[in-house]
């Protein structure tokens, strides 16, 4: 599905409960389940070498490690910033981006809450609010964005819209062959 966007190598952003799980995690007992496509997006960008990361507020750190942990997705994120409720989105940003260097037009974030998507909107991070978690169409929204951002060049704002075209265009003909099958 990320066949066509190897340039995109910079990184993307999942807040960590809503985005990715139908329920919450209160305590390392629980067993809270991924949203259907979650696992399979976050494997994809994986396979793709996009780096990602977590930005979630959450009221203890290692209660959102264990459930990532029993997802087995852990690995995925090298970058975590979990921090108490009471954080505002934008320092979670501001970490990341000092520990990785990533310029904010080069982050992709998906978030449940419309006050952290304006936030770091205003960052210049390609926002995209997901109210039932991360899924391909939000994907799709995601990577649209991403490939149309105005404070681009228009030769790479260009390459990008041609990228997001191309992406879809042979996943629509993989789907008509097997559809044919």
């Amino acid at each position: 599905m990320l066949g066509s966007y190897s340039y995109m190598n910079e990184l993307s952003l999942d807040g960590l409960a809503r985005p990715v799980a139908s329920s919450e995690c209160l305590s390392k007992n629980d067993n809270p389940v991924l949203y259907p496509q979650a696992k399979g997006i976050i494997q994809a960008l994986k396979s793709k070498g996009i780096s990602m990361a977590i930005a979630s507020r959450s009221p203890t750190a290692d209660i959102a490690r264990t459930f990532l942990s029993k997802q087995d997705i852990l690995s995925n994120f090298p970058v975590m910033e979990i921090y108490s409720s009471w954080t505002h989105k934008t320092d979670h940003f501001r970490k990341i981006h000092q520990k990785t260097g990533v310029p904010y037009n080069s982050i992709l974030f998906f978030d449940d809450e419309h006050r952290n998507i304006q936030a770091v909107r205003n960052m210049g991070v390609t926002c995209v609010h997901v109210s039932s978690g991360v899924n391909l169409d939000a994907l799709k929204t995601g990577l649209q964005g991403f490939a149309g951002i105005e404070h681009l060049g228009p030769d790479n704002q260009a390459f990008r819209q041609k990228k997001v075209t191309d992406f879809f265009n042979k996943r629509g003909s993989k789907k008509d062959k097997k559809e044919e099958a």
